[in-house]
């Protein structure tokens, strides 16, 4: 906020039917005047949802011109995949990602970093930087 004018963003889910994507775009419609900063689409626990975040994604980004940030998060992915997760939206134009916290206290069983993982946002992000 570097104007006095407030500053929006709006975050969605994505849609898991056709009906509910109809809403959703219904829904950026409505919003786009309103000028948001961006807006930022969730990803399902473990990346459960992680195809239609990127879809989503991709296509606001692709055809509002609002910029879009993607939520992911490292749980239950290697480094490698990581990775390629970064590379596959930097590819398609999406310049901002949302890295929430680790969510390893949350998982059941709860999971024990390894070699081939990250256990923090923080580190993926850092090894990502570079993408």
């Amino acid at each position: 906020m570097t104007s006095g004018i407030p500053s929006v963003s709006f975050e969605f889910f994505p849609p898991k039917t056709e009906k509910m994507e109809q809403s959703l775009w219904q829904a950026i419609q409505r919003l786009a005047p309103l000028a948001p900063s961006f807006v930022s689409v969730t990803y399902g626990a473990g990346g459960s949802t992680r195809e239609r975040t990127h879809n989503t994604v991709t296509r606001i980004q692709k055809e509002t011109g609002i910029p879009a940030a993607a939520h992911f998060t490292c749980v239950g992915a290697t480094r490698e995949e990581i990775d390629a997760i970064a590379r596959t939206y930097w590819d398609a134009g999406i310049r901002h990602l949302v890295a929430p916290a680790s969510y390893t206290y949350l998982t059941l069983p709860p999971l024990s970093p390894s070699p081939t993982s990250f256990y923090y946002a923080s580190v993926a992000a850092e090894d990502n930087a570079n993408v």
